[in-house]
C-alpha cells in the first residue's frame, strides 16, 4: 500500500478512487477507519468518513484514526481529500484536520492545498475558486444549507480555520512545471508557512501539481490533485492496468436525491419526465416514524426504478428549517438511511444517491465496509459494487456532479432490472 487517503465525505471518497482506479492504481474505498480483520490488497485506500460538517474535534480524531490505520499498513503519503468547492465553515473542518494531519505526518513543511477539478468546471487562480465562469461565492454556493460558502479567496477562508500561516502559489509559478512548484514550497515552508493555496486552470496543471508532490508525505485537495499522483508511484511498480470492475447486479433500484443543489434540482426535474417521482413531505420525514415504511412500499410498487427527493430550492429550505428548526437536515439524512435499510429488505440492490450527507447516511445504514470501483458514470462518479454477503451496485453522486440526465444513465450502469 502507497497511497492512503482521507475523505471527509462518502462522495468525494468515490471520486477521488475513480481518479486513482484510472491512473492505474489499484484503489479500495473503505467505509470509516477499517477493522482489525477487513483484508485490503491495493495500491491506494481511501478511507471514507463523513467529517465535513460535524464537530471539528470529532473529525480531527476520526481523521486521526484513519491516518493511524494507513501508516501502520506502510502508506509513504497521505492525501486529505476535500470537495472541489471546498466547503467548510470559518471554525473547519479543513483547517483543524489539516494542521492535525501535518502534525502528524511531521508537523514540517509547507502543504499544497488545491481543491481544483477543471471537467467539472472548479478552478483557482490568484487563490479564488470559480465554478464555471463564476466565483464561489456568487455559484449558489453562498446558500448551501450546511457550509454557505461566502468568500471565493481561499487563502482567507483557510486562514480563518487555522493559526498557522496560509500562503498562495500562483498560476504563474504553476505554468513553469514541477520544479518551480516544488521550490515555491520549500521557500513558503523556509518562511513559516505550513500551507499554500495552489492555483489549477487545467488537468496539465494538476499533473505538475501531482508531480511535484512525489516524496512530500501530505497534500490537501479535491480528487483533481490526485491526477499526477500515481505517475509518482510507477517506479516501485505500484500501478498497474486499472481494474474496472462489472455491475451486473439484476435487481430492483432505487435513486434518493437529498441534495438541495442546482444540479442535482435539474437531474430530479429530468427524471420527473420518464420516471415515477415521490416528493417527500418534511413534516412526515420529522415527525412520523411510519413514513418509511410508506414510502418503500410505494417505491415498491412503481413498475419501474423510482426516485424520492427531498431537493428544493434554498428558500424552501429557509421555509422548513423556520418551520421545523435547525434538526432538520438530520432528520432528512436519518430518513434516507432507514428508508434505504427498508428498501434493501426487500430486495433492492441497487441505490443512486444524489449529496454527499445523504451517501453517508445511506452507505452507514445499508452496512457497507468497502467498495469495489466500476465503470464512470460521469465525471467523479464511478459505479461502485460490493460484494457477498451483501452484494450491491451503488453510484454517490455529489449534488453539484452530473449531467441533467445523470439518474438515468447511473440506473442503467448499476445493473438490470429483474
Amino acid at each position: 500500500m502507497h497511497l492512503g487517503c482521507i475523505a471527509d465525505d462518502f462522495t468525494g471518497a468515490s471520486d477521488l478512487a475513480n481518479t486513482l482506479t484510472r491512473g492505474g492504481m489499484r484503489t479500495v474505498q473503505t467505509i470509516g477507519v477499517p477493522g482489525g480483520d477487513l483484508e485490503v490488497n491495493a495500491d491506494a485506500v481511501v478511507v471514507a468518513l463523513k467529517t465535513r460538517s460535524i464537530d471539528r474535534d470529532e473529525a480531527v480524531r476520526q481523521s486521526l484514526a484513519a491516518h493511524a490505520w494507513l501508516a501502520q499498513r506502510g502508506c509513504s503519503q497521505f492525501l486529505f481529500k476535500i470537495c472541489s468547492t471546498f466547503d467548510s465553515t470559518p471554525r473547519g473542518n479543513i483547517g483543524p484536520v489539516g494542521d492535525a494531519l501535518r502534525h502528524a505526518v511531521g508537523g514540517g513543511g509547507c502543504i499544497a492545498v488545491c481543491p481544483a477539478f477543471p471537467t467539472n468546471g472548479r478552478t483557482v487562480y490568484r487563490g479564488h475558486l470559480f465554478v464555471g465562469d463564476k466565483l464561489l461565492n456568487e455559484s449558489g454556493m453562498e446558500k448551501h444549507p450546511l457550509t454557505p460558502m461566502t468568500d471565493a479567496n481561499l487563502v482567507r477562508v483557510l486562514q480563518a480555520q487555522t493559526a498557522n500561516r496560509v500562503a498562495l502559489v500562483g498560476h504563474e509559478l504553476v505554468r513553469s512545471g514541477a520544479d518551480a512548484i516544488r521550490a515555491r514550497l520549500n521557500v513558503l515552508a523556509g518562511e513559516g508557512a505550513a500551507f499554500a493555496i495552489v492555483d489549477a486552470l487545467s488537468d496539465a496543471d494538476l499533473h505538475a501539481l501531482g508531480a511535484a508532490l512525489a516524496g512530500m508525505r501530505l497534500a490537501i485537495g479535491g480528487s483533481g490533485i490526485a491526477l499526477g499522483l500515481p505517475e509518482n508511484f510507477r517506479p516501485a511498480g505500484a500501478p498497474g492496468a486499472p481494474a474496472v470492475h462489472r455491475a451486473d447486479i439484476v435487481a430492483r433500484a432505487v435513486v434518493l436525491a437529498g441534495s438541495c443543489s442546482q444540479a442535482t434540482r435539474a437531474q430530479v426535474a429530468a427524471f420527473v419526465r420518464g420516471g415515477r417521482v415521490l416528493h417527500a413531505e418534511i413534516s412526515h420525514v420529522v415527525h412520523d416514524q411510519d413514513y418509511v415504511e410508506r414510502v418503500a412500499d410505494w417505491c415498491l410498487a412503481q413498475p419501474q426504478a423510482a426516485l424520492v427527493a427531498t431537493s428544493a430550492a434554498p428558500e424552501d429550505v429557509a421555509a422548513a428549517t423556520a418551520t421545523f428548526g435547525a434538526p432538520v437536515a438530520g432528520a432528512i439524512e436519518h430518513f434516507f438511511g432507514r428508508l434505504a435499510a427498508a428498501l434493501f429488505a426487500r430486495g433492492v440492490r441497487r441505490f443512486v444517491v444524489a449529496g454527499g450527507e445523504t451517501s453517508g447516511a445511506v452507505v452507514g445504514a445499508l452496512g457497507v465496509r468497502q467498495f469495489a470501483i466500476g465503470a464512470e458514470i460521469d465525471p467523479g462518479v464511478p459505479v461502485l459494487t460490493t460484494e457477498a454477503p451483501r452484494p450491491m451496485a451503488l453510484a454517490l453522486k455529489s449534488g453539484n456532479f452530473g449531467a441533467a440526465d445523470f439518474f438515468q444513465r447511473a440506473l442503467a450502469a448499476t445493473g438490470t432490472d429483474p
